[in-house]
């Protein structure tokens, strides 16, 4: 015994989206699949594919972004560098301060 196997139906991306609009604003989605001659849950699976691009695409950074990105992490391990030294100057002060007395060993400004 054969099976004669019927052939997939393919729709266009245009037709997949005019009838996720059309599902949108209609009363009966089983109503409208039969319309169409297509099975409802078809239509869920493309409502479903319709909206995943926008949310993918959104959610992966641009080359663009990425560059920003990169500028961003090199300043602030620029500045976390700066910090560092000048903390570590810091307490070298406060240890020289301490060791005279707590005699400050820098000049006054001329204001």
């Amino acid at each position: 015994m054969s099976r004669k196997w019927k052939k997939r139906r393919e729709y266009t991306a245009e037709f997949k989206g005019k009838a996720v609009a059309r599902m949108q604003h209609c009363q009966s989605v089983v109503g409208l699949a039969k319309e169409l001659g297509i099975c409802w849950s078809l239509l869920y699976r493309w409502r479903e594919a319709l909206q995943k691009p926008a949310v993918h695409a959104a959610s992966q950074p641009s080359a663009t972004t990425e560059r920003e990105l990169l500028k961003v992490k090199l300043a602030l391990a620029e500045k976390s560098l700066e910090v560092d030294f000048f903390k570590s100057a810091l307490r070298k002060v406060e240890n020289l301060r301490q060791q005279r007395g707590g005699m400050a060993f820098t000049t006054k400004s001329g204001k």
